[in-house]
């Protein structure tokens, strides 16, 4: 039977489902629910920096640099530190990498400078490295590849969820500005970094580390699902990686970080930017946090809907580069259409396709990323991928410094996504080659 055909089998298999519904039930949550928190604490900067750099004395373009240096510290211990993930497991690593970050934020609600904003930064981004691409690795141990994509989209939909409501609480905690003599660039990340602390002393209890943990399996399912996850790592055979070494030397996984660079950065640079954006518009900073729930509801429904067809398609190069695509018309449109109304729908629209097609692709590296291997090229991927994040907060406030036109920096993002949505084609085309 060829790899095609048994995973078709496996994704009508009325027990594989069977056990997949429970994972979903009591697994994803935990899981979801630790990204939500990693999400508003990511994103909290965004509304944030309405206010930090007056205080800080810092120019756009300065203080967007800063932010950046959140994901050099992504990328310099993304890979170890999703090794040790795959040898002291899930609830252990996870749990650290939540309450460090915690603590981290915490810290940020007292930044005194420039450079004490800098090196906060960059120490959030080595604390927090290794959660989404641990969690991409940790699936493949749960899941059979039929139903990841599927499952990807739905972790990721915690991310639209987290970004409605960090919207809303970013705009009321800024406009908590003099509370107990504090500022609410100061109250957000106070009140953002304490649910980080608890879920990761949480987790310690209720995450389990692998399947083999799981009280909710019975040892049928245990069995049933380890055999199923065998036979497809032994029918990958050859064009399965057993080293490390091999993983981050491997064109595929090279290719295919270089693709995910454009979709990070447009994401990164349409989710930092959006406040300001709204900002301009002349409201105030609680309204501007309720507007911004609008196209973070928009993306949930596209990470629900997106996976889900082209898992019942069979289709996946579509799946990515038409929303690519679509993100990238609306990023331009957005630009030149008049009126405030009609700018922020595009806006909404480029959010979904940019998001959307992000559980797909993942779906791309776990054909052929098996055991250990598979928690260093995801990590790899991620890492280099989320240097799109850096370039985003980077070129989006020098754009807008350049033409103080808060709409200019779409262009760019826009022209990135195009980049993705064509890079699509590319890459399907080698993992072909390699099939």
């Amino acid at each position: 039977m060829d790899s095609e055909s048994s995973r078709t089998q496996v994704a009508e298999d009325p027990q594989t489902a069977a056990i997949v519904r429970k994972i979903v039930r009591h697994l994803m949550p935990v899981l979801g629910i630790m990204y939500l928190i990693a999400y508003i604490d990511r994103q909290n900067i965004s509304y944030a920096k309405l206010q930090m750099v007056g205080d800080l004395g810092m120019t756009e373009s300065a203080f967007g640099l800063g932010t950046s240096l959140f994901f050099i510290g992504y990328l310099l211990f993304e890979l170890p530190s999703n090794l040790f993930l795959s040898k002291v497991g899930a609830r252990v690593w996870f749990a650290r990498i939540m309450i460090s970050w915690g603590i981290v934020t915490l810290v940020m609600a007292f930044t005194q400078s420039a450079t004490m904003y800098y090196v906060l930064r960059f120490l959030l981004g080595a604390l927090e490295a290794g959660f989404f691409p641990g969690v991409l690795f940790v699936l493949t141990l749960w899941v059979p590849w039929a139903y990841r994509g599927r499952l990807v989209g739905m972790f990721m939909g915690w991310s639209a969820i987290a970004n409605m409501v960090g919207a809303v609480i970013g705009g009321l905690l800024l406009d908590a500005d003099g509370v107990l003599n504090l500022r609410g660039w100061q109250w957000v990340f106070l009140m953002t970094a304490l649910p980080a602390i608890i879920m990761g002393i949480v987790a310690i209890f209720i995450l389990p580390s692998g399947p083999r943990d799981a009280k909710f399996l019975t040892a049928e399912d245990k069995a049933h699902l380890r055999a199923i996850l065998d036979r497809e790592s032994a029918e990958a055979g050859g064009k399965s990686h057993v080293g490390v070494l091999k993983a981050l030397t491997d064109r595929r996984v090279l290719l295919i970080a270089f693709f995910y660079i454009s979709l990070p950065l447009g994401a990164y640079g349409l989710s930092y930017w959006l406040p300001t954006v709204v900002k301009g518009f002349g409201v105030t900073n609680t309204v501007n946090g309720f507007l911004n729930v609008i196209p973070w509801a928009c993306v949930a429904l596209a990470l629900w809907w997106v996976p889900r067809h082209a898992a019942r398609t069979g289709e996946q190069t579509w799946h990515i580069a038409l929303p690519a695509f679509i993100g990238a018309a609306c990023l331009a449109g957005s630009v030149f259409v008049p009126g405030n109304a009609m700018k922020f729908g595009l806006l909404c629209v480029a959010a979904s396709g940019i998001f959307s097609a992000q559980p797909v692709f993942w779906s791309l590296p776990s054909m052929f990323l098996k055991g250990p291997a598979a928690a260093a090229g995801f990590a790899a991927i991620n890492s280099v991928g989320n240097l799109g994040g850096f370039v985003a907060q980077n070129i989006v406030p020098w754009i807008r410094d350049q033409t103080h036109n808060d709409m200019a920096p779409m262009l760019f993002l826009a022209a990135c996504l195009t980049f993705g949505g064509f890079m699509t084609f590319v890459v399907q085309r080698t993992l072909r080659k390699y099939a």
